[in-house]
């Protein structure tokens, strides 16, 4: 099919993994941020075709799972009242709070209901004004442009029965955290290509240059990883550290200016805590003054939980790429898909899920 298959050939792939093999000569590690790449890596058995002296590193780009556990919790606290109508894409159903999941409270006569866009949220409340529509509004720069469309229109219309948990995260703070953590092994990124439709490139170039590391815009599909992988080589080997895009198909420089334009209306930045990370400075949106009243947390007064990680789960560790799914002692046995200890395993996009899904069982009792 035009545009799918064409960026799964396996002819080309196979060029692009000679000419990696042939430009690398160091052992070089490179984490590709997006949760998406991560899972095409392990389906395709990308990072198997690399020569050895490669190693991806997965990163913290998986919006499920670095949502954190304590705002899990104050979505949990939310849906179970019975004046709310609690919405949520159907990835958040299955993620664990600290004693039950959204599934859980629905099972318990809690009124949550998957939608397909925040707007069908805004819908419900439209149609239920007796009741509080709240919608659950997590993610990276990709889905926030909706959230944004969706309180702005509910400001607009009046609808004041409607409200946004709001639990977005921006890209280019993690990539500085992960760059001054002491542990950091990563030497080059791949930037995940949806989040620079929206934002475009411009944040890029001072990460480039402030900590050394080349960062290559990439696509999802096989091609798209692999060339970007490609280009990643040739500037680490060659001693560059520069912004390269390779997915100049959907992004351009300058973004989405109208998408941009909402959210600078609509939210403002702000500390965000992500899962398994901890908190990182400047790196989240909150709804700004003009639409604080839209706000879930401050409606239902939700501030003040907090809740600690699990003591057992490694999922942090492997957010930060420090270590490989399978080397948590939980993987496959306390942790698996069907009861999930971290969101990385149950979200769709998680490595956990992926090394689970694709049989990359390898126990260790790390």
């Amino acid at each position: 099919m035009k545009y799918l298959d064409e960026f799964s050939d396996p002819e080309l792939a196979g060029r692009l993994v000679d000419q990696i093999r042939a430009a690398t000569s160091r052992r070089w590690s490179i984490m590709e941020v997006c949760g998406g790449q991560t899972h095409s890596i392990i389906r395709h058995g990308i990072d198997q075709l690399l020569p050895d002296q490669i190693e991806m590193i997965h990163g913290p780009g998986c919006p499920v799972c670095v949502t954190p556990l304590e705002m899990i919790d104050k979505a949990l606290d939310i849906a179970a009242r019975p004046e709310v109508i609690f919405c949520s894409f159907g990835d958040m159903l299955r993620v664990p709070g600290s004693s039950k999941d959204l599934l859980r409270i629905k099972s318990e006569g809690g009124d949550v209901r998957v939608v397909y866009s925040p707007l069908d949220a805004l819908t419900i409340a439209r149609e239920n004004p007796q009741r509080q529509v709240v919608f659950f509004g997590i993610g990276f720069e990709t889905t926030a442009p909706a959230n944004a469309m969706t309180v702005y229109q509910a400001k607009r219309l009046g609808i004041e029965n409607f409200s946004l948990l709001v639990s977005h995260v921006l890209v280019p703070p993690a990539i500085a955290a992960i760059m001054e953590s002491p542990t950091c092994r990563v030497q080059a990124f791949l930037a995940a290509g949806h989040v620079c439709c929206v934002m475009g490139t411009d944040e890029y170039p001072p990460l480039t240059a402030k900590y050394r590391v080349p960062i290559v815009v990439t696509g999802f599909e096989p091609l798209d990883i692999l060339e970007g992988i490609r280009r990643t080589v040739i500037q680490l080997e060659s001693g560059r550290h520069e912004l390269e895009n390779a997915y100049p198909r959907a992004v351009q420089a300058q973004g989405n200016i109208a998408a941009k334009a909402m959210l600078a209306d609509v939210f403002e930045v702000t500390d965000r805590i992500w899962r398994g990370i901890g908190m990182i400075g400047r790196s989240g949106w909150r709804l700004s003054a003009n639409y604080r009243e839209f706000d879930a947390e401050q409606r239902f007064s939700v501030t003040g939980i907090r809740t600690p990680e699990s003591a057992i789960c490694r999922s942090g560790e492997v957010l930060q790429g420090l270590i490989k799914p399978h080397e948590c002692a939980a993987f496959g046995r306390e942790c698996t898909p069907r009861n999930p200890l971290g969101a990385t395993m149950v979200s769709s996009e998680g490595a956990c899920a992926a090394y689970y899904l694709y049989r990359r069982l390898e126990v260790s009792h790390v």
